[in-house]
Formats: C-alpha cells, sequence, structure tokens
C-alpha cells in the first residue's frame, strides 16, 4: 500500500503539470511554523481544509485557501454544500475520508465525488505551496493544476 505522500507524487506525475516536491522536517508542517523555518510567504501557501456537515447523511468537500486568510465555512461553504451547519471536519474524519494527516491534506489524491473549492485569490499567483499527503512533504505548483482537478473557483469563499 503506497504511503499518502506516495499517491500525491502519483496523481501529481498524472495531471502532467510542473511541480516541485520539498521534503521538510514533519515538525514544520503546519502552516505557519514552515512558512517561518523554510523561508515562504503565507501569501503563496495554501490551507487544503475539509469541511463537514453537522447532519446526516455526512457531506464532505475540499476547500482550499491561502494562509494569511479564513475560510468562510459558516456562510459561503455551507451555501455551495447545501447544508444549515457545516464545521472542519476532525482530524479523525479527515484521516478516515482521504488517509492524510492534519498539515500533510492536499487536494491532489482526494477520493472520488469529494467537490473541490478554492478561493478566486488563487488563480492569479504565479506559483503556490501546498499539502504533499503527509507531514513531510510540500508541493511547488501552478494554480493551473486545479483547472487539471476539476475545482471550482469561488469568490468570496476565504474573508
Amino acid at each position: 500500500m503506497p504511503t499518502p505522500e506516495e499517491s500525491v507524487v502519483e496523481a501529481l506525475k498524472s495531471l502532467g503539470v510542473p511541480w516541485e516536491a520539498i521534503a521538510i522536517d514533519p515538525a514544520f508542517a503546519d502552516t505557519v511554523a514552515f512558512c517561518e523555518k523554510y523561508g515562504y510567504p503565507a501569501e503563496r501557501s495554501c490551507n487544503t481544509i475539509i469541511v463537514a456537515s453537522k447532519k446526516e447523511p455526512k457531506q464532505f468537500v475540499a476547500c482550499v485557501v491561502l494562509a494569511h486568510t479564513r475560510l468562510d465555512v459558516n456562510k459561503r461553504v455551507t451555501k455551495l454544500m447545501g447544508v444549515s451547519k457545516a464545521s472542519f471536519a476532525s482530524a479523525e474524519q479527515m484521516m478516515t475520508l482521504t488517509g492524510m494527516q492534519v498539515g500533510g491534506v492536499t487536494p491532489f489524491s482526494l477520493p472520488p465525488g469529494v467537490p473541490l473549492y478554492i478561493d478566486d485569490r488563487i488563480p492569479g499567483l504565479d506559483w503556490i505551496i501546498l499539502g504533499g499527503g503527509g507531514r513531510s512533504l510540500k508541493i511547488k505548483t501552478s494554480p493551473a493544476v486545479f483547472e487539471k482537478l476539476g475545482a471550482e473557483v469561488v469568490a468570496g469563499l476565504a474573508l
């Protein structure tokens, strides 16, 4: 069974977009610590956040926002999901759904059927940093990768 990082690398190879793997110390996987330790700007670092509906049947979506912004779960994401209440998925829910740990969640190996939304500030950048599936890997790539992933660009996804 491949590791989450290996699955991400395989997914990236199949997308046919330029990318760079950045091996990191897992202790610095959280975005703020990563940016400080490795000198990357928060304005180019993306957080992939899994959101879960509160009521059954559980629905999950993946949202990608820049690290210096905050995902608008209560208004924007609940509207996209068509639910009255949603919240960040727990670490356990995220691991069960994606096989990835907090600090490594990435849009590159999401299970089929999980909608992917990205904030409208991301496509205008020339490069971004995303999680690599686990806490020891980050991926530097172009936002054009989201077109290949079928992501929906959402105005005001983040505040």
